[in-house]
C-alpha cells in the first residue's frame, strides 16, 4: 500500500463532469490498496471571476479581504469532489487550509508554508477516508486566512507529501509530463521520462508553466518524488518523474528549452561610473518589490555606463516610473524602455561536464540571424534575451541544433 498525494488544477476540476472524473481516477487509486490525499485548485476562470468581483468595488482592494474571497473558490471545489467520491462509493471528507492546520506567516496573497498539522489527514487516511484539500490557502498566527500566489495548489501538494511522508505526489494537469520545450513552439518536442528537481527548477523559473517554482523547491528541499502525469488521460500514463540526480542523468547535455514572453527590458545611458551606481539604481526597483532578472552594465572611455536590466512586463511601468527619477538624481543621459523581447534558455546538469554549449548555442542563433542583446548564465543555464519576433524560430533552431527530438541527445 502507497500513500499518494494527488493535485489536480484548475481545468482538471472544470465542470462537474470533470470532477467526477477526477473522482473515478481517485477511487481507481484507492481501489488498488492505495492511502491517497487529493488537493485542488478552483474550477478554471473562478478566481479571476472572483477578483473582477473585487475590483467592480474597489481597483485595490484590502489584501486580507481578497485573500478571504479568492479562497473561496477550493471550498466550492473539495465539497464537490468530496460529493462525487461518496456518490462513487468512496468514503471522502474535504478540509480548507485552515481546517487541515496548514500554517503561513501573513504575507497576502504570496504567504509562505511554515507548518503543517497532519494530525487530521493522518486519522483520516487510516479509517479508509480520501481526503480532499484546498489548495492555494492557510492560515496564519492570528487565524486569517492567507492564499499563497498564482500556482499555490502545486505547492500546497508538496507541502502535504513532504509532511506525510508520501510515496509519491502526483500533479495532474492538461498535459501529459515535461517536454524538451513547448509543443506549440517546436511540435517535434518529447517529452521526457525524468528529470532532475535542479533541472525542473530552472525550466520553472525560466518561463515553462508546467509546475510552480515554490512546489519545486520545496520538493526539492524535502526529496519528495513528483511526478507530472495528464488528468485527460483515460488511463494513467508514466508521465514525467522529477527526482534528484542519479548517475545516467550525466548523459543528457541539455534537457530542455524554456522561454519567456513576460520580460521587458530598462537601460539606463550615460550613468557616471562610480562606486556604488549598481545599488543607486537597482536599490529604488528592490525596495519596490520589483524583480530584477537578467543585468548588464557597460563602462565606456568617457566616465559613463550604461546600464541594463530586465524585469517582469506587468511591472514595466512601475520600474520605468522609479528609474526616471533615479536617472535624474544621477545625471544620466536617458533612460530607454523595450516590451518586445523574450528569454530563451537551455537546461541541461549535463552542461557542468561538457564544454561548448553557449558557443553552439550563439552560433545556432547566429546561423538564423538572431541578434542576441543579453546573455546570463549558471552551471546549469545559458539564457539570452532576443527580440520577440524570433522566439519561434530561435527555439525549433536550438532544438534540431542539440538534437532534443532524439531519446539520448547529443551535442
Amino acid at each position: 500500500m502507497a500513500l499518494i498525494v494527488q493535485k489536480y488544477g484548475g481545468t482538471s476540476v472544470g465542470t462537474v463532469e470533470r470532477i467526477e472524473n477526477v473522482a473515478r481516477r481517485v477511487k481507481g487509486w484507492v481501489d488498488r490498496g492505495n492511502q491517497v490525499v487529493v488537493v485542488v485548485s478552483a474550477m478554471s476562470g473562478e478566481t479571476n471571476r472572483l477578483i473582477g468581483l473585487a475590483q467592480a468595488i474597489d481597483p485595490h482592494p484590502d489584501p486580507r479581504e481578497m485573500d478571504v474571497l479568492v479562497s473561496t473558490g477550493e471550498q466550492v471545489t473539495i465539497a464537490l469532489l468530496s460529493m462525487a467520491l461518496q456518490k462513487a462509493g468512496c468514503d471522502a471528507r474535504s478540509y480548507t487550509g485552515s481546517q487541515v492546520h496548514i500554517r503561513t506567516d501573513s504575507a497576502y496573497s504570496k504567504a509562505r508554508i511554515l507548518d503543517i498539522d497532519d494530525a487530521r489527514l493522518r486519522h483520516d487516511l487510516n479509517a479508509g477516508r480520501v481526503v480532499v484539500v484546498a489548495g492555494f490557502q492557510g492560515v496564519d498566527e492570528q487565524g486569517n486566512i492567507t492564499t499563497l500566489g498564482r500556482g499555490g495548489s502545486d505547492t500546497t501538494a508538496v507541502a502535504i507529501a513532504a509532511a506525510l511522508k508520501a510515496d509519491e505526489c502526483q500533479i495532474y494537469t492538461d498535459v501529459d509530463g515535461v517536454y524538451t520545450t513547448d509543443p506549440r513552439v517546436e511540435p517535434k518536442a518529447r517529452k521526457l521520462d525524468r528529470i532532475t528537481f535542479e533541472e525542473m527548477l530552472e525550466m520553472a523559473s525560466l518561463g515553462s508553466k508546467v509546475l510552480q517554482i515554490r512546489a519545486v523547491e520545496f520538493a526539492g528541499k524535502y526529496n519528495v518524488p513528483l511526478r507530472v502525469l495528464s488528468s485527460f488521460d483515460e488511463v494513467d500514463g508514466e508521465g514525467t518523474l522529477i527526482t534528484l540526480e542519479e548517475d545516467g542523468v550525466e548523459a543528457a547535455k541539455i534537457s530542455g528549452i524554456a522561454f519567456n514572453r513576460d520580460e521587458a527590458k530598462l537601460t539606463v545611458r550615460g550613468v557616471p561610473d562610480q562606486p556604488g551606481v549598481a545599488y543607486k539604481i537597482l536599490g529604488p526597483i528592490g525596495e519596490a518589490n520589483i524583480e530584477v532578472d537578467m543585468i548588464v552594465q557597460n563602462i565606456a572611455k568617457d566616465g559613463t555606463t550604461d546600464f541594463t536590466f530586465t524585469v517582469h512586463r506587468s511591472e514595466q511601468e512601475k520600474a520605468l516610473e522609479i528609474l526616471r527619477k533615479t536617472a535624474e538624481q544621477l545625471g544620466a543621459r536617458e533612460v530607454e524602455a523595450d516590451d518586445q523581447i523574450v528569454k530563451i534558455s537551455l537546461v541541461g546538469v549535463g552542461m557542468r561536464s561538457h564544454a561548448g554549449i553557449a558557443s553552439k548555442m550563439f552560433e545556432t542563433l547566429a546561423k538564423e540571424g538572431i541578434n542576441i542583446q543579453m546573455i546570463s548564465t549558471s552551471e546549469i543555464k545559458v539564457s539570452v534575451v532576443v527580440d520577440e519576433k524570433y522566439l519561434e524560430l530561435g527555439v525549433r533552431a536550438l532544438h534540431d541544433a542539440f538534437g532534443l527530438e532524439e531519446a539520448n541527445p547529443g551535442a
